[in-house]
């Protein structure tokens, strides 16, 4: 998930509940026909009924006959929400303007992404030192005709004369490698398939590239089978992927995934190794200048987070938070590998380490002070040379670094700054502008965003960025959106969205709370909100509304919470747990069957995180707020519309199908449980701009009809 990215019907010991085929219903609405089958598992001497099973058969002319009527019943009731129209004219407007990306330099060649506004996939050029004229290198357009594939990574070849290019179909994690000649605009011949989670790391001699792949899997089972056994492979150019070098694989080991660096002096192969979505990992590495050579295991424990940085002949550099929940950086000598003769470079700070770049003279170290960005410059031998005079407070982004040049660019931007790019030169000590980005119809002057730390459950303090428009009334009479993510170790950070703009350009408040499970505050602010802590997240979200209620910038009845993936097993266990809090409620994408999610494409890799339901220790924390288990029947729950697409094989949508039927069937009120299923899309990257337009209109427009039209 980083990039890469979870409640109960009713449990009772021994007790299986036959539930029978009904028709669901609100006292209103009638709502599509799902069936209901007698399927139970057994957990740790309890029965836990599954009476949709049959919706994780993705192929199945049942499931696909359901897909079209539920589409059908949403899409009858959104066509008449009023404020659909009014956010899609906001958001057409915002995004009718040039959007342009953090460059990156590869020998002479600069490249950059750009979209004039008009396309639905931003277009990749590059433009050379000696030449004014910018040069189109990849149309993502031309693709398909609706814009639904896509770029899913680009690497250029050292010399700058070729690009690998993934592309992506349908926004699945699947890639297709093809290679392009930079210069001539045509394809090499070459085609790697089945390749997932991985980019294409050039040799230094330019002969090939290093990327990940899993087996091809069976027919009708892209989507859904599981992703374990991944392998390295060497692919060189012009051979068939048949051909292709196994480089290294541990079928004793399936759940090892492999990350691969080729050192910027070409001499190593640097392997990280990592288990599912753990932080911690492993790092071999080969000496390529030996043929003969086998991989060597430098730190062989899964004891800690290791990143590799670059390296001086025999010395690694790495960042770690081993001993160090904040993270350093180490210097190993390989010669004299073992821990002792480890060397501290830059100590742990009393704020989290996030992100670590070698420049031609200094290593460049980004750290999150309070969730603000800040960038020190190190000598290499690690004494603090510098910190970049920045004034501006938010989010440094897409940082683009080279260790031939003391030069970078970098992207920023906060919840009210649409994003600026700069450039930095560390030698000079010079930072300038290059782009700022205009929203038609947005003027940041009007808006304002402040910082708070409100008190959780537990009396923890929980940082939150409230954004609106400049003076609103706070006398409880603002709608509210409350989005929130908390997992896995990922940052929400302060960014201009076009969805968030639309949201108080319509008179609303727009709050992020930032929610242990994290890492805003490190690796401690992470572990309080994973495995059998996990409650914390939800009480932290709960505790967020309760601060909104009873500052006045909103009520109840008055606010939404939104959040995908992750975060759409966030909304879906604290609806449940806590649905006075609420007026609408938009689950996206999530992770809703805590008991199945490990039995599908990369879901076993969650349990890091997670835990497994397989152990019971764990078993016994994941069931009480398992979304799918934890909704009771007779009951009436805040709108909601579950968003999914077909083609999402990171969390696959039979976790919403599941959860929406039964839903639909608890709910005994007028409030609309609704279901909003996305084709041709997956989990979300590479979405075309209109299909993007589409999902925010629906959603905000359903959210504000179900808190305004009462």
């Amino acid at each position: 998930m980083k990039d890469l990215s979870i409640k109960c019907y009713f449990v009772s010991a021994c007790l299986i509940v036959t539930l029978y085929a009904t028709l669901g219903h609100t006292k209103n609405n009638e709502y599509p026909f799902s069936k209901t089958t007698d399927v139970s598992d057994h957990y740790h001497g309890q029965a836990i009924a599954d009476p949709y099973r049959w919706l994780e058969d993705l192929n199945s002319k049942e499931t696909k006959d359901w897909i079209k009527q539920q589409n059908q019943f949403s899409q009858n009731y959104l066509h008449d929400v009023k404020q659909k129209q009014s956010i899609k004219n906001i958001l057409i407007k915002a995004y009718d303007k040039e959007t342009r990306s953090v460059p990156f330099r590869v020998q002479s060649k600069t490249f950059f992404y750009f979209n004039s506004g008009e396309w639905q996939q931003s277009k990749l050029f590059f433009r050379d030192t000696h030449q004014e004229k910018q040069q189109l290198v990849l149309d993502p357009n031309t693709f398909s005709d609706d814009g639904t594939i896509a770029l899913g990574g680009v690497d250029v070849s050292p010399n700058s004369e070729l690009i690998a290019y993934a592309i992506t179909d349908g926004g699945s994690d699947w890639k297709t490698w093809k290679i392009r000649n930079i210069k001539t605009g045509k394809d090499l011949k070459d085609s790697i398939a089945w390749s997932k989670f991985s980019n294409a790391e050039w040799a230094k001699d330019n002969s090939g590239f290093y990327y990940s792949a899993y087996e091809k899997p069976k027919a009708g089972d892209e989507y859904e089978s599981l992703n374990t056994s991944q392998r390295l492979f060497f692919h060189k150019l012009g051979q068939n992927q048949t051909e292709d070098q196994l480089i290294f694989v541990r079928p004793d080991h399936p759940e090892w995934g492999f990350g691969a660096t080729v050192s910027e002096d070409g001499k190593y192969l640097v392997l990280s190794i990592s288990e599912g979505t753990d932080e911690r990992n492993r790092i071999f590495y080969k000496d390529l200048s030996n043929d003969n050579s086998d991989f060597i295991e430098l730190i062989g424990e899964l004891k800690a987070q290791f990143s590799f940085v670059g390296n001086e002949g025999t010395i690694f550099w790495f960042f770690t938070d081993l001993n160090a929940p904040m993270g350093r950086v180490i210097a190993i000598d390989i010669n004299q590998s073992e821990e002792e003769n480890w060397h501290e470079l830059i100590p742990e700070k009393e704020y989290p380490l996030t992100n670590v770049r070698e420049l031609k003279d200094f290593l460049l170290c980004q750290y999150l002070v309070d969730v603000t960005s800040r960038i020190n410059l190190y000598q290499k031998k690690g004494h603090l040379e510098k910190t970049m005079q920045f004034s501006k407070t938010g989010t440094i982004s897409s940082l683009s670094a080279q260790p031939e040049t003391n030069t970078f660019y970098f992207s920023f931007s906060n919840y009210i700054l649409p994003n600026e790019i700069f450039k930095y030169d560390a030698s000079l000590d010079t930072l300038n502008t290059i782009w700022k980005r205009k929203v038609p119809g947005y003027n940041a002057d009007e808006y304002v965003s402040n910082k708070v730390f409100y008190e959780s459950r537990d009396g923890t303090l929980i940082p939150m960025f409230i954004s609106h428009q400049k003076g609103i009334s706070f006398n409880h009479d603002n709608p509210l959106l409350l989005y929130g993510y908390g997992g896995f170790d990922i940052s929400i950070l302060p960014g201009f969205r076009e969805r968030y703009f639309a949201w108080m350009k319509m008179g609303g408040v727009v709050a992020i709370p930032n929610l242990r499970g994290g890492g805003e505050y490190g690796e401690q602010w992470h572990q309080q909100g994973m495995l059998h802590n996990k409650q914390n997240v939800f009480d932290d979200f709960a505790a967020a509304a309760e601060y909104l209620h009873r500052e006045g910038y909103s009520r109840p009845d008055l606010t939404t919470i939104e959040g995908r993936s992750n975060g759409g097993l966030l909304v879906g266990a604290t609806l449940l747990q806590r649905p006075e809090l609420f007026g609408a409620t938009l689950p996206g994408v999530g992770v809703m069957d805590m008991l199945r999610f490990n039995k599908f494409t990369i879901g076993w890799a969650w349990e890091s995180d997670y835990g497994s339901p397989e152990k019971e220790d764990d078993f016994k924390v994941i069931i009480k707020y398992s979304p799918y288990h934890n909704i009771k029947d007779d009951q009436c729950y805040p709108p909601t519309l579950i968003t999914t697409s077909e083609l999402d094989d990171r969390v696959v949508p039979s976790h919403s199908y599941k959860f929406a039927a039964r839903m639909q069937r608890a709910q005994n009120c007028e409030n609309p449980i609704l279901i909003r299923i996305e084709t041709r899309a997956g989990h979300g990257a590479g979405t075309p701009k209109d299909k993007i337009i589409d999902n925010i209109s629906d959603v905000y427009g359903f959210a504000l009809n179900a808190l305004l039209e009462k």
